[in-house]
């Protein structure tokens, strides 16, 4: 993704200007070379099978002291999970190391010895205008445990110092990365973080990765509690309605829906007005500051147009949505700013202090637009939001999709497998048992899909699907909210409730560094294709509530799980009857119903 290397660029440390590997094909063309070798890119030919041939230019760029920078998985993708890390970085390390050595005068002083510095770029939402970005460095990767078995005459023994190498870097990023072994699990730990942290960046981005993992580690073990599918099914309902009707928790939480906006309850008309008023407040509010926010609009406005589009054009693939926003949507300011120079410095008759008060209008018009921005989107969005709320609220029930209509809203869509992904090498990903009473546990593999790879969810369209009307989800919208806060509700209440010896799934790391406990794993190594053998992970387990502890302590709203949600008067039944968890707190206690097949006798 083209964001990436902008994002590593302007925040690597000290200012380094960073090289990155670039296709040799692409500087054949004369202006293009120069472009990119301007800007400090690496040709680097994939087709030679001479490993110091394919890396002579990062071998010069190394041996000046310089810092090269390159993306170990090959390729952007969205999947639930680090899919790959391939050998490259690992090769020309120790390429490197082994060359600078064998011609020291070659290399500066202090170049001698290469580091390798993990670095994870993660996006708090990589599909919203705006929206956070975390990086984080890892732990440096000396040469040194692995340079002798790489330079040794033994057959293999180079391939395997590179295996081993990059399993290290493998486990350096997934560390420092957000990783699920399936989309369902990973959609539902989103919409629990949603829930217990309700407001917008409330969440410290120094510990967004690790409470993230969290849960991600909480809804990865199956059988925690007895109805844990039951409660994760409640979470995907509302994640997948919420991504339908393009609202977000965030959203649905901020908004005033008191009793006395229910249409069906006696309430005094004053107090009913009264409620109104508040929106109606809010909307002439908004409405007043349109002529100071129309021209910065509307001059702005192809760009905002443009990036729509290119998001669009992409709608399945997560991680080119923002990339295609950002390109899109600079193109058109590339072409929009430099017209309003001209055309300020035209109407001062093109003279010298008329092209300085032309530079300075436009970038005192960008700067004012990025403040009207800022000040006012959310609150446009959140208004429109409550208007939208109010109309399905108070619309007929008749207008309601039925449940077999809005079935195929409730499911979250997965997207498409990327082609360039290499998954008959990618790690299976396994799932942890919950402990017994004697404190065993084992490894128990997820089943397959179609495909053959291992996933827990159902096979399902990717395709594009109609945005549903507002007017006729939205009870179903509040319905789904108010079940999905009384299940993650009640599945805090019994981790906390469990006994000291519960234990919850756990990445190794964070196992760890929360006085955990990490057991080796019960499956043997194995044999690559190559013949290298790879070392089982381990499995990490935390106690259950130390969990709930550490997210309570990172400011998790649990305690308002348990209220009663402002609105929920709009998610009764049409003969009145409460859904879900209002008459029984618990009921998730209580496990799931199986289905056993008839003997024959």
């Amino acid at each position: 993704m083209m964001l990436d290397p902008a994002v590593l660029s302007s925040a690597f440390p000290y200012k380094r200007v960073l090289h990155y590997w670039a296709k040799a094909s692409l500087f054949a063309n004369p202006a293009v070379k120069y472009i990119l070798t301007s800007a400090g890119n690496i040709p680097v030919d994939r087709k030679a099978a001479d490993k110091r041939l394919l890396f002579r230019g990062t071998f010069r760029t190394l041996a000046a002291g310089e810092a090269v920078a390159l993306f170990p998985e090959g390729t952007s993708y969205t999947e639930p999970h680090i899919m790959q890390v391939k050998d490259g970085a690992a090769w020309a390390a120790l390429e490197y190391t082994k060359w600078a050595r064998e011609n020291p005068d070659q290399v500066q002083k202090g170049a001698q010895d290469v580091l390798i510095i993990p670095a994870a770029i993660v996006y708090t939402n990589k599909s919203k205008y705006r929206s956070q970005v975390i990086m984080e460095f890892g732990q440096p990767i000396r040469m040194n445990e692995y340079i002798e078995q790489f330079m040794s005459e033994q057959e293999g023994a180079p391939r395997a110092a590179v295996k081993r190498l990059t399993a290290a870097i493998e486990r350096e990023l997934t560390q420092a990365t957000i990783n699920a072994p399936d989309w369902d699990t990973l959609y539902a730990a989103r919409m629990a973080r949603d829930l217990l942290w309700p407001e917008e960046r409330s969440i410290n981005l120094d510990d967004f990765v690790t409470i993230s993992q969290t849960l991600v580690d909480l809804f990865s073990t199956p059988d925690l509690v007895p109805n844990m599918n039951a409660i994760k099914r409640h979470l995907l309902t509302y994640y997948s309605l919420l991504e339908s009707t393009h609202l977000t928790n965030a959203v649905l939480s901020s908004l005033p829906l008191p009793a006395t906006l229910d249409p069906r309850q006696p309430v005094p008309l004053p107090s009913r007005l009264f409620t109104l008023s508040l929106l109606i407040r809010d909307s002439i509010a908004l409405l007043i500051r349109l002529p100071f926010s129309i021209v910065p609009l509307v001059i702005h406005a192809p760009a905002y147009v443009m990036g729509r589009v290119g998001a669009r054009l992409v709608e399945d693939e997560e991680e080119t949505q923002a990339q295609n926003k950002v390109v899109f949507g600079l193109l058109l300011l590339l072409m929009i700013y430099p017209a309003a120079f001209f055309f300020v410095w035209a109407f001062l008759r093109y003279s010298p202090v008329g092209a300085l008060v032309a530079v300075a209008f436009v970038f005192l018009f960008a700067m004012y637009h990025n403040r009207l921005i800022d000040d006012n989107y959310e609150r446009a969005k959140r208004l429109v939001s409550a208007w939208r709320v109010l109309v399905g609220v108070w619309a007929p029930r008749r207008w309601d999709l039925s449940l077999s209509a809005v079935a195929q809203y409730t499911v979250p869509r997965i997207p498409p497998e990327n082609p360039w992904v290499d998954r008959s090498k990618a790690k299976a990903k396994s799932r942890p048992v919950t402990p017994g009473p004697d404190g065993s546990s084992a490894l128990s593999p997820a089943p397959p899909d179609e495909s053959g790879s291992p996933s827990s969810s159902p096979a399902r369209s990717a395709g594009k699907r109609r945005r549903p009307p507002t007017r006729r989800v939205m009870r179903h919208v509040l319905r789904a909210r108010f079940e999905a806060s009384k299940a993650l509700a009640s599945l805090l209440a019994q981790l906390e409730r469990a006994p000291e010896a519960k234990r919850v799934c756990a990445s190794v790391h964070l196992a760890r560094a929360f006085g955990g406990q990490v057991e080796d794993a019960p499956e043997p190594n194995r044999q690559t294709d190559e013949g290298v053998e790879t070392i089982a992970d381990p499995v990490g387990w935390r106690s259950a509530r130390e969990v709930v502890s550490f997210l309570r302590s990172r400011g998790a709203k649990i305690a308002a799980l348990g209220d009663r949600v402002e609105g929920d008067w709009a998610a009764l039944s049409s003969d009145g009857e409460s859904y879900g968890y209002e008459s029984e707190p618990f009921a998730s206690d209580k496990p799931d119903l199986q289905w056993v097949p008839p003997t024959e006798h």
